[in-house]
């Protein structure tokens, strides 16, 4: 096998000659030791990219914090001192101004999307742009104790993002950018002096724009964009003192639309700018091609407040969520469905009939996880007290959740961030979604009160963070149609495992696992052996994107809404698999080097119970406690049936039938 580089044909396992290597459809630069990994793997460039500025998780971020009234440190992993970019911060407990600071005008220098007003200079605002973040001061707006904000951080990058400041000359020219390709939005604010916000969209003609500060719909104006549209290199601006008053100075925010250049080919788009025509009840569907994870938007065609979404506030599918207007000071409100899809999003609650211009970014991570802690993490508590400390933080952004009672009989729940924080499944019943009174911190998961029921009695409680990744793990949102179909996903692998629940139905928990036959299916709240149905699965494979269903009412009931957790082989972090019973002492090689903080072990060809260890109740030589997904009882703590083992995890020869029985069938889950 070989693949063009730059400067030659690299084969497989070849010797790479000194570096670094410019890829040539992408930004970046790969050193000697990087491009020998791609070399080794005989797969350039697709075996997976190494330089991290091609991944939108380096370059753009959500996070959720509470003020403390006096200084802090945002550490979201962008590097903004190094790169350039843009913070902007947002109170959601209360009333308060938006804050946009860049590192083009500089620390302190605070700007708000909701008013002219010119740019101010707060020596207590964003004090300092560092190589994993920011810091903030006390200024009340960013930093009030006790409130809760959120902050949106834009690193500039080619085909990304870019930020741009001249001062003015009141004759039509042009503006020299460094996007890399043609702009979908820009948008430009004049600093030194009040102006109104003025945005030029790629929907839009280039004798149009739209105010960030307005609900205006779309306004005509020859002197804006100097009826010009921008290049690959440049945008025009004409006399309006909006965008170029002589001797004033502004700032301009430049979005990319399609431009490519990201993820492991190198080819991804990681940002749209786009339109789309609501029907009659101002509902919609936009494909993207990608899963977005924050979206503005604004009605052109008539008036209307801006719209922002984020996936870390919350956008559960089907029901509304959490929503700032970036023309208004109003704290977060709830309103509009904003549902996103492996392919793109769909909305309700709009204005019927109408046009609507939006920019979206996409969902990370794209890189593929190289440990198991990245995206997964087990944690027991002691909440005997009542209420939940909130100590536990997962290090990574949660996108699922499973708790449970260890003590006492009990559900084990499911909780998910396209499902929304409050929406939570048994796994050991057949009931439909079920909605409780509490709050959920989306930044870390931190549970608050999360599950009323035990959390007010129990003093030993389980919980799992899992983050959706690559080759690892995905969750998916649907609504069933009767009919055979297809459901897209983002897992970017093969699923070899897939658990499905109806959300508002009464319906058994159906799995897919492709040990089995793709005419066979098990159920996660029984336990009976695998079953033949051609009906769930359309007698179908899944791909690394999509999987198939059939007609069966269990998964695809025409108008019920569905879940779908997904999991695959990644390398050195899961295993799904098979093995046979010995009745004996066997290991399960995973492919693991420090052994399995997680297994689930399920009996296939005839009955079983679904077992679950993890390391934080204990994996060791000794005894291991396991719950029963399939069960309400709590754990059994008095059994050695599994121990270490550094490739995996081994079944000790006091394993039961259950588990180990000698020629029986099992399935299972690893996580490293």
């Amino acid at each position: 096998m070989s693949q063009q580089y730059p400067g030659g044909i690299i084969t497989k396992n070849a010797v790479v000659p000194s570096g670094p290597y410019q890829d040539s459809s992408a930004s970046g630069v790969w050193t000697l030791d990087q491009a020998s990994q791609y070399v080794k793997a005989g797969n350039w460039p697709t075996f997976g990219n190494a330089n991290p500025n091609l991944f939108i998780e380096n370059l753009f971020s959500t996070w959720l914090y509470t003020g403390n009234g006096t200084s802090q440190t945002i550490t979201n992993g962008i590097d903004l001192s190094t790169n350039g970019g843009l913070v902007w911060m947002k109170a959601r407990s209360t009333a308060a101004d938006h804050a946009l600071y860049d590192t083009a005008r500089g620390t302190t220098r605070d700007l708000a999307s909701n008013t002219t007003t010119a740019q101010t200079t707060q020596a207590t605002g964003l004090t300092a742009f560092t190589t994993s973040g920011f810091t903030i001061g006390s200024l009340a707006k960013i930093n009030l104790n006790a409130t809760t904000f959120a902050a949106w951080t834009f690193r500039e990058q080619p085909k990304f993002f870019d930020i741009v400041t001249w001062t003015g000359n009141g004759a039509n020219r042009t503006i020299p950018h460094n996007l890399g390709s043609v702009p979908g939005c820009i948008i430009v604010k004049r600093t030194s002096s009040a102006a109104s916000w003025t945005v030029y969209h790629r929907s839009l003609a280039n004798t149009q724009f739209l105010a960030l500060d307005s609900t205006l719909a779309a306004i005509t104006d020859t002197t804006v964009w100097n009826s010009t549209t921008p290049t690959s290199t440049e945008f025009s601006v004409g006399t309006s003192s909006n965008v170029n008053a002589n001797t004033f100075t502004y700032v301009a925010y430049i979005f990319a639309h399609n431009a490519g250049g990201f993820g492991l080919s190198g080819t991804d788009n990681v940002i749209s700018c786009g339109t789309f025509t609501t029907d009659g009840s101002g509902n919609a569907t936009v494909t993207l091609g990608y899963e977005p994870q924050w979206a503005m938007l604004k009605v052109r065609s008539t008036t209307g407040n801006w719209l922002l979404k984020d996936n870390m506030r919350g956008t559960p599918v089907g029901v509304s969520g959490p929503v700032f207007y970036p023309n208004l000071s109003d704290a977060e409100a709830n309103f509009q469905t904003f549902s996103p899809s492996a392919t793109g999003f769909s909305i309700g609650g709009l204005e019927g009939s109408a046009t609507y211009i939006y920019i979206a970014i996409r969902r990370g991570p794209m890189k593929v996880p190289t440990s198991g802690t990245s995206v997964f993490k087990p944690f027991t508590y002691d909440n005997s007290a009542g209420g939940f400390a909130q100590t536990q933080n997962a290090g990574f952004p949660t996108d699922f959740a499973f708790e449970t009672d260890r003590a006492l009989s009990s559900h084990h729940y499911f909780v998910s961030r396209l499902q929304g924080p409050r929406a939570q499944m048994s796994t050991a019943n057949t009931g439909d979604e079920s909605m409780f009174n509490a709050g959920v911190d989306q930044q870390k998961f931190d549970l608050q009160n999360l599950f009323a029921q035990q959390n007010s009695v129990s003093s030993s409680v389980l919980l799992y963070c899992l983050r959706r990744a690559p080759g690892f793990f995905d969750v998916v949102c649907y609504t069933g149609t009767g009919a055979n179909r297809t459901i897209s996903h983002n897992l970017a692998a093969v699923p070899e495992l897939i658990i499905v629940k109806g959300r508002n139905i009464v319906a058994p928990w159906e799995v897919y696992c492709d040990a089995l036959a793709n005419t066979q299916y098990l159920v996660l709240n029984t336990t009976a052996a695998v079953a033949t149905g051609a009906t769930r699965w359309n007698s179908t494979t899944p791909t690394s994107s999509v999987f198939s269903l059939g007609t069966s009412t269990q998964l695809n009931t025409n108008g019920s809404t569905y879940v779908a957790y997904l999991f695959a082989t990644a390398p050195g972090v899961s295993k799904v698999g098979s093995y046979t019973g010995t009745g004996t002492t066997q290991v399960i090689n995973c492919g693991f080097t420090a052994g399995s903080r997680f297994v689930m072990i399920k009996r296939t060809n005839t009955t079983g119970d679904w077992y679950v260890w993890d390391s934080a109740r204990g994996i060791v030589a000794g005894n291991d406690p396991y719950l029963l997904l399939n069960s309400t009882a709590a754990e059994v703590t008095s059994t050695d049936y599994i121990d270490t083992a550094s490739t995996g995890f081994e079944i000790s020869s006091t394993a039961p039938a259950a588990i180990n029985a000698n020629g029986s069938s099992f399935i299972f889950l690893a996580i490293a």
